[in-house]
């Protein structure tokens, strides 16, 4: 994608799989993407990138989507489908 990303780091999110700070250039990923399919995982990372080139979800930024992650639209379905959060208490 030739940009840097100056920091990222991962916290545990009750609402969103990723989040960024533009002026900052650092991204926060949802500590429960690590429990899934790890496309998913790049779809968010990627996405949160081009977030950092492009704020709004508009024309150039699902241009970059296609450019960077042509299947982004796929894994953004299956990504989806999956609960933010799968806590499966059992005793």
């Amino acid at each position: 994608m030739n940009l840097k990303v100056n920091e990222w780091q991962v916290k545990l999110m009750k609402t969103k799989w990723g989040s960024c700070n533009i002026k900052k250039k650092s991204i926060w990923l949802n500590l429960e993407l690590s429990k899934k399919p790890i496309n998913c995982l790049e779809y968010i990372i990627v996405h949160e990138m081009v977030h950092l080139m492009e704020r709004h979800h508009n024309d150039k930024f699902l241009f970059y989507m296609e450019t960077h992650l042509p299947n982004w639209k796929q894994i953004k379905t299956e990504l989806n489908k999956l609960p933010v959060s799968h806590a499966g208490w059992s005793y």
